[in-house]
């Protein structure tokens, strides 16, 4: 196999490296491939396709109870099904290995019934032949800046923290930015050999408004002629040991000091290299590569934010071949781009920028499969992350991932929109803590997921009894998760912000990598069964009571219900040694009024006045929580007038009660109360699911029909349960009308960082204040 320049250098070994990445490991799925993209840079090559993924989903159905109940029924039975769904495989890796990945390609594509190929980047036209003769498939080449274009839209509507702000000195390098419901205008600063500057208007409307001749080639070039060092990353190297003072003429050399009436400082640089010039003595390659850099670096700054200036833009991304991650030139523009707007236009770049073309060729390549109509995820399990800009962190993983790097992202069943009742979606930000800026806490949860460990294969194994290799998958999960931790551990900014949150969902993703779809199905089972038997009893002791006693024992027994959480650890070791732990008891375990956080009295006066139009709940667990502690809650918003949507989950997560096993519960217990029966047949009870298979919430990542539903209907009230959905996250979430936040801390940590203890009580009751209200 010939080598590139490149790696022959580094001698065979450099070879080696992609044997720890095994290429069936990379290049995953191939045989269901469908569709390929290839995006041939000077020394990268990114390949994109798309392949078929079949996994296994529980799925539950109720039994046809026409013939005869007999009392040892189980409610519903739960099936395992084989399903379809679609994924998105993207992979860096460097041009040397083009002939060994075509070659696997080649051996394993099976049934693809592609024709063509498409190709962008200025290699599509170098390695063409190669491509046709290796997999007999037709390179059709695409329009490089279009390809960008799309990828770059695609990439920052579906992948919620793509882009960062790089800040060199801060606690963590990487800053994340929202997702922006809107992403257009923008501009692009596209630094390869020249500078492309391009502005973004909307899906397909973008032009060329600029650029210039001094980029990422001016550096090498003028680089290799003044250092002798002929590879860009070398040269990358030496600028960042080197001193640019020692070359360039700072304005205090000229001035002796700052040049107050110009507002210059001292340390400004007057003139690039403008020491070399008056100065006898040899300067180090260091210094003149640091030079050189800030030089351009400057310059590229400078000439972008004349043109944000002049199209009134504030967003401005850099991507190309000279960023690509690399800490000293993220550095240089940002502080560059900084100092000529007085920080008013942040210099933004993208996680997976590398990727852009590639992505867009494949769009290009899939327009008739309409993409754009789906939302997509990135898959945490089968994606490497963003690496340390820092080389000497963890030195062997950055040599490894060097060689290959993947993402890969999940397509989702239903378009994914802002809850339309934020206050103001720009700034909403799903999650409480960030773990990437916050040490103490990341030690703490990871060290957490880590101890957890153990009980999920358990838990997992014992979900599938019947399946002897259940006990393997459930190691190799094991092995999978641990890693991710590690990584995380090193590298907490890998797949964006570090939240509980993303930690819950890498989790979820690798069970269900490895066929766990629902480890805890059968436990819900049981548990809804059993509650179910209590409900009538609940309901009719609640409504012995007079008004007043009736809604605070209708809230207690809702948070009592929250206590039942098999993702607590408090709980479910209560759990594993007594099943009869009831809800009586679990009131009791509930800390006494005044709460941690006690908004209950404003929320009694509010209940005195009318009734809200229409309250949106978002439920939370299976079993006593939604059975015994939501419905009873919302029996009496419904009596009261209120019409109710509850929004569960459209996926299993940890016992979150799902879409499919909510719709089977409220027929049951509309059978046995008449209230409910009512509403639902009026439809002023409404199910409906919420997009996710998160135990956490974002709510500017919900089913589109859901957002219809909540506007439809007039929503005034939204409710939102337990601690993943109201602590991890919004629990500073700001809406545009009335809400409740409720959870039971089932967390000692957390707990004691909120200023409570265990089974401490928040019940938040926020109302938006008039002039907000009047947006």
């Amino acid at each position: 196999m010939a080598l590139s320049g490149g790696a022959a250098d580094r001698g065979s070994h450099s070879m080696d490296k992609s044997i720890t990445l095994p290429p069936d490991e990379i290049f995953r799925n191939l045989e269901n491939a469908k569709r390929f993209a290839i995006d041939i840079g000077g020394s990268l090559t990114k390949l994109a396709y798309y392949s078929t993924v079949q996994h296994k989903v529980a799925k539950v159905r109720s039994f046809d109870h026409s013939a005869k109940e007999t009392d040892g029924d189980p409610l519903y039975e739960i099936s395992v099904q084989e399903e379809i769904t679609a994924r998105l495989h993207f992979i860096k890796f460097e041009n040397a290995y083009i002939e060994t990945c075509l070659d696997f390609i080649k051996d394993h594509l099976v049934n693809t019934e592609t024709k063509v190929i498409k190709a962008t980047g200025g290699g599509a036209y170098k390695f063409k032949d190669l491509v046709e003769k290796k997999l007999k498939l037709k390179v059709d080449k695409e329009d490089e800046m279009t390809c960008l274009i799309k990828g770059c839209n695609f990439v920052l509507k579906n992948i919620p923290h793509e882009a960062f702000v790089y800040a060199k000195h801060a606690d963590s390098e990487f800053r994340f930015q929202n997702t922006h419901p809107d992403i257009f205008p923008y501009l692009l600063i596209n630094i390869g050999s020249g500078v492309s500057i391009v502005k973004v208007e909307a899906e397909d409307k973008f032009e060329r408004i600029g650029g210039s001749s001094i980029g990422g080639g001016t550096f090498w070039g003028l680089g290799a002629l003044l250092t002798k060092t002929k590879r860009f990353d070398e040269l990358l190297q030496l600028a960042s040991k080197g001193q640019h003072t020692n070359v360039d003429m700072l304005v205090k050399d000229i001035y002796g000091g700052a040049y107050g009436s110009l507002g210059l400082t001292g340390d400004l640089i007057a003139s690039s290299f403008g020491k070399s010039a008056t100065t006898d003595k040899e300067f180090s390659k260091e210094d003149m590569a640091k030079s050189l850099l800030h030089m351009i670096s400057n310059d590229i700054g400078q000439l972008a934010c004349l043109y944000a200036k002049l199209h009134n833009l504030t967003r401005v991304y850099f991507g190309g071949f000279f960023i690509r991650g690399h800490p000293v030139t993220m550095h240089t523009i940002t502080y560059s781009i900084n100092f000529f707007t007085k920080g008013e236009v942040q210099a933004l770049f993208l996680r997976h920028e590398g990727y852009l073309g590639a992505i867009g060729a494949f769009l290009k390549g899939a327009e008739e499969d309409n993409p754009n109509q789906y939302s997509w995820e990135e898959n945490y399990a089968g994606s490497s992350g963003l690496m340390s800009a820092s080389p000497e962190l963890n030195p062997v993983q950055r040599a490894r991932s060097g060689t290959f790097d993947m993402l890969e992202m999940d397509r989702l069943d239903r378009q994914l929109v802002n809850l339309p009742l934020l206050q103001d979606p720009t700034s909403y930000i799903p999650d409480t803590v960030d773990l990437t800026e916050d040490a103490l806490a990341r030690e703490y949860w990871l060290y957490c997921f880590e101890e957890a460990l153990d009980g999920v294969v358990k838990r997992a194994i014992a979900s599938q009894k019947d399946q002897p290799e259940a006990v393997e998958r459930a190691e190799k999960f094991r092995q999978k998760y641990r890693h991710k931790v590690q990584t995380l551990r090193h590298q907490p900014f890998a797949y964006g912000s570090l939240t509980v949150r993303s930690l819950l969902d890498t989790r979820e993703h690798c069970l269900n990598e490895f066929n766990f779809p629902d480890p805890y199905s059968k436990i819900k089972q049981k548990e809804n069964d059993m509650a179910l038997k209590y409900y009538l009893k609940v309901v009719t002791s609640v409504e012995e009571l007079s008004w007043e006693q009736r809604q605070f024992t209708l809230v207690k027994g809702l948070l009592a219900g929250n206590v039942f959480d098999w993702g607590a650890k408090a709980v479910s070791d209560v759990l594993e040694s007594d099943p009869e732990f009831g809800f009586e008891q679990a009131k009791q375990q509930l800390q006494e009024r005044p709460w941690l956080v006690d908004a209950y009295n404003q929320w009694i006066e509010r209940l005195k006045g009318p009734p809200h139009k229409c309250a949106l709940f978002f439920v939370d667990n299976s079993g006593i929580d939604i059975i015994l502690g939501v419905f009873p809650f919302i029996r009496e918003l419904l009596v009261r007038g209120t019409e109710v949507v509850l929004a569960s989950n459209s996926g299993p997560a940890l016992n979150d009660v799902t879409n499919s096993e909510l719709q089977i519960l409220t027929e049951k217990i509309a059978a046995m109360d008449p209230v409910i029966h009512a509403a639902l047949k009026e439809d002023r009870l409404a199910l409906v699911q919420n997009g996710s298979s998160s135990p956490c919430l974002d709510l500017s990542r919900l089913d589109k029909v859901l957002a219809t539903v909540v506007r439809e209907r007039g929503t005034d009230l939204v409710i939102i349960e337990g601690m993943g959905r109201a602590i991890h996250t919004n629990y500073y979430a700001m809406l545009s009308c009335e809400s409740l936040k409720l959870a039971v801390i089932k967390n000692s940590w957390l707990a004691e960082r909120l200023g409570g203890k265990i089974f401490s009580v928040v019940f938040k009751y926020e109302v938006p204040s008039k002039a907000q209200g009047q947006h």
